[in-house]
């Protein structure tokens, strides 16, 4: 197959929908050699997080001079997305060649999406020469195709609701399918709340054998006097470990803890000889850029070229890009705005999926937006607009527009951003964002 020919194939299994289960992944990949085998890996669970956590590693053990493997998921415009090595995604050819290996293995067999990505990522890292492979988790983390792999740390961000027709009804259901990911002696790093979450991931570890280091308990953060933070150790593994004069590339203040996380389990690699100075973690955390996720930018209305948020009085439009689609997403996107932005009006282009919570998350931004476009992205799982209206409150719906196409509803938010002050954010799903992303400023990866 070409590079088409492999993503046609690989769009196909869309209809093989999401199948929780390790069975058939431990299948196939026995079928090819076992590339799983051989690499040393960090894996990465939790509701909230995953992907800064996973970007942040990558980042700091990239500039640390590292062969780092990262796969991730979902992908804003390009499946290629889901897989790089350090600040490389993988080529149209090589993903061709293996999809052409995978599916010539599979025979008449049938794979979910996600195990296919996931055979592929693993198939060419063992190719690649790494020296450690971050793995974030799709679903959950119990029978999430990733976890077929020991690795050398696991870590659990937060656990809030989410896929709950997937991963249970509770909080201690969903914490103990994100627990999952824990192996007999393998050391956590989590960033768990004093909740029933935490209770459950204790009582895992305790049953595994496992090391806990739990953020507020085994390492901390301190604010500094002149806005820059510092991480320290407290535990008898961590203590005396500091990083000091800290910045987070990313904006909002939910990343310094998704940055400590990261952090964490830098002193726990380096029993693999995995080392990192203070001076490179440092140098690595400001450099960390996450597409989509709280992505704030500015173009010149005329040329639409990137400029700066405070070059001169040209004329421009400001947006803010964020993939939060779950309740505890779009609350630290709302206190991001609060907290971290001043803008004159707020325009909000929302477009979510039918399974989405839609009724505890649009409702907070709506009462932040002077005007709210409801869109709707491409797929076949999307939420109309009308179902959308239906989750805002009818004093607020005057505020509201209905646009079914993401390029009109942006259009629409372009044209009513009359100010120089006035923000458009966008947000509600990934899908969304990365419809918006490419119509904006292009493809993540170069289009051969």
């Amino acid at each position: 197959m070409n590079y088409q020919q492999a993503q046609a194939y690989l769009d196909s299994l869309q209809f093989h929908k999401i199948k929780l289960g390790l069975d058939s992944m431990r299948s196939f990949l026995a079928r090819v050699g076992r590339p799983e085998q051989g690499l040393k890996y960090v894996h990465v669970a939790g509701t909230n997080g995953k992907g800064s956590v996973c970007a942040t590693l990558l980042t700091i053990l990239s500039e640390a001079g590292y062969r780092v493997g990262l796969y991730t998921s979902p992908h804003l415009s390009s499946v290629r997305e889901r897989f790089r090595i350090n600040n490389q995604y993988i080529s149209e050819q090589d993903f061709a060649r293996l999809s052409t290996r995978i599916r010539v293995a599979l025979g008449d067999d049938l794979i979910t999406y996600f195990e296919f990505t996931t055979a592929l990522a693993l198939l060419w890292f063992a190719e690649s020469d790494l020296d450690l492979v971050i793995l974030e988790t799709g679903l959950g983390g119990r029978l999430d195709a990733t976890n077929v792999v020991k690795p050398l740390v696991s870590v659990i961000t937060n656990v809030s609701m989410d896929h709950e027709a997937w991963l249970g009804t509770t909080l201690d259901a969903v914490a103990g399918e994100k627990a999952g990911i824990i192996k007999p002696g393998v050391p956590v790093v989590s960033g768990v709340a004093d909740d029933d979450s935490r209770v459950v991931v204790e009582r895992v570890c305790a049953e595994q054998a496992a090391p806990l280091y739990l953020f507020g308990r085994e390492f901390d953060t301190i604010l500094l006097a002149d806005g820059n933070w510092a991480w320290h150790g407290k535990d008898h593994v961590l203590e005396g470990r500091l990083y000091d004069q800290l910045r987070c590339g990313m904006r909002g203040s939910y990343q310094v803890e998704n940055a400590a996380l990261a952090l964490a389990v830098l002193p726990l690699l380096e029993k693999e000889e995995i080392m990192v100075s203070p001076e490179i973690a440092r140098r690595g955390l400001a450099n960390v850029r996450w597409p989509g996720r709280l992505e704030y930018f500015c173009l010149d209305r005329i040329g639409r070229q990137e400029i700066s948020a405070s070059g001169g009085e040209g004329d421009r439009i400001c947006y803010l890009l964020d993939g939060a689609h779950n309740p505890a997403g779009v609350e630290s996107l709302v206190a991001t705005l609060r907290e971290e932005y001043s803008f004159g009006r707020l325009i909000v282009v929302w477009g979510a999926m039918i399974d989405k919570d839609s009724a505890r998350t649009l409702p907070e931004v709506a009462v932040l937006a002077e005007h709210l476009i409801l869109t709707r992205p491409e797929g076949e799982r999307s939420a109309e607009p009308e179902q959308l209206m239906e989750q805002v409150s009818p004093e607020l719906r005057s505020r509201c527009e209905l646009i079914r196409g993401v390029a009109s509803a942006l259009a629409r938010a372009e044209e009513l951003a009359t100010s120089n002050d006035d923000l458009i954010v966008v947000a509600g799903s990934l899908y969304l964002i990365g419809a918006v992303r490419q119509q904006l400023l292009g493809e993540l990866v170069e289009v051969v």
